[in-house]
């Protein structure tokens, strides 16, 4: 499989080298950039599409954890199959006509992964095929908020500088993780003019696992003591995280310390229009019905809340037993609404 996936790339692959970065298009879908080729830290992103003539604004899409790769080859498929960080799930073709549709790969994450490097316990990147859960020590040690607002900041500088690109807006959504990644760009790029915020959580990151393990309790999925165990032992990852030696041992605590910051401080920073939207049954998420209240406190009129009535995370519909119903996914309504809510607030200036 890995032999007939290096020949199927060098086929399809047209690669040009030039100064500091290198371009090819990839499965005839999209065009891959690589920034700092020749450094380990090299940053590999895509632009959905093949030919980039037309200047149009730049659509950032931000993604979620783990090292997901943008194409992932699985069975049964005469190509592999574009991920994209999760743009899969929604109508890219909409996004396309005003816009251009960027998303940066994750660090230490090929761009394309066959089957056996796969984990069948979330589709990301595995090296080793005998341990299916282990992520790369490569992957964790990058594995954090200011190096992935960092990438997103060289690739947002580099399009600007692109003949086809219009810079004179750049349009982000972020969904989870992704979220304080696009909340941290739009504080550091003034070029962002909008910002969709799908599935944040406005208290950080260890806040939710402590939250989760208390519902799940009064819900009776685990018992009180169980419950009690599990959150004492978020408070110890999260004090492990401010300790020095804990992270040179562990490299995985300066994510669980970068991404447990609170956004709402940052989201009352920010003067754009601010789309924020989730499912009612994210737990994740369920914070966001308290940020209207910051924003009235403080007389602030940019902030746009749009909830999904019985939806998950990643915007299934849930079943009568709780169980999401994949073939009625919100995404494609979420994307279209946010379209929706740049054009009209766009009509208002």
């Amino acid at each position: 499989m890995k032999n007939k996936l290096l020949v199927l790339l060098s086929c399809l692959l047209i690669t040009l080298v030039c100064q500091g970065q290198t371009e090819s298009i990839l499965f005839n879908k999209v065009t891959t950039f690589q920034l700092n080729p020749h450094q380990s830290d090299s940053i590999n992103f895509i632009v959905v599409d093949t030919k980039l003539e037309e200047k149009k604004p730049i659509f950032l899409f931000c993604q979620g954890s783990l090292p997901i790769p943008m194409f992932m080859d699985i069975p049964n498929r005469d190509t592999p199959f574009l991920f994209g960080g999760g743009i899969s799930n929604f109508d890219i073709n909409e996004v396309k006509k005003k816009y251009h549709l960027v998303v940066i790969n994750m660090p230490h994450t090929p761009l394309v992964v066959d089957s056996l490097h796969l984990s069948p316990y979330g589709n990301y990147y595995i090296e080793d095929p005998s341990k299916p859960s282990q992520i790369s020590e490569a992957f964790t040690n990058a594995d954090y908020l200011d190096n992935y607002v960092q990438r997103g900041l060289e690739v947002l500088q580099f399009l600007k500088r692109q003949p086809w690109v219009d810079a004179s807006k750049v349009v982000v959504f972020g969904h989870s993780q992704g979220s304080k990644v696009a909340t941290k760009l739009a504080l550091k790029n003034k070029d962002i003019k909008h910002i969709g915020l799908g599935g944040a959580n406005p208290f950080g990151r260890i806040d939710q696992y402590v939250r989760t393990a208390k519902v799940d309790a009064q819900h009776q999925k685990i018992s009180w003591t169980e419950a009690e165990e599990r959150i004492n032992s978020y408070y110890k990852y999260y004090e492990d995280s401010f300790q020095p030696d804990s992270v040179a041992k562990h490299s995985y605590l300066k994510g669980i310390n970068t991404f447990s910051e609170p956004l709402f401080d940052d989201w009352l920073q920010l003067g754009i229009p601010i789309f924020l939207t989730y499912g009612t049954e994210d737990h994740a998420a369920a914070l966001c019905d308290l940020i209207p209240l910051f924003f009235i406190e403080k007389g602030k009129k940019n902030l746009t809340i749009k909830r999904w009535y019985n939806c998950d995370h990643n915007y299934f519909p849930l079943d009568e037993n709780g169980r999401p119903k994949h073939k009625e996914g919100h995404w494609n309504d979420v994307i279209k609404r946010f379209l929706e809510e740049i054009e009209l607030k766009e009509n208002l200036q």
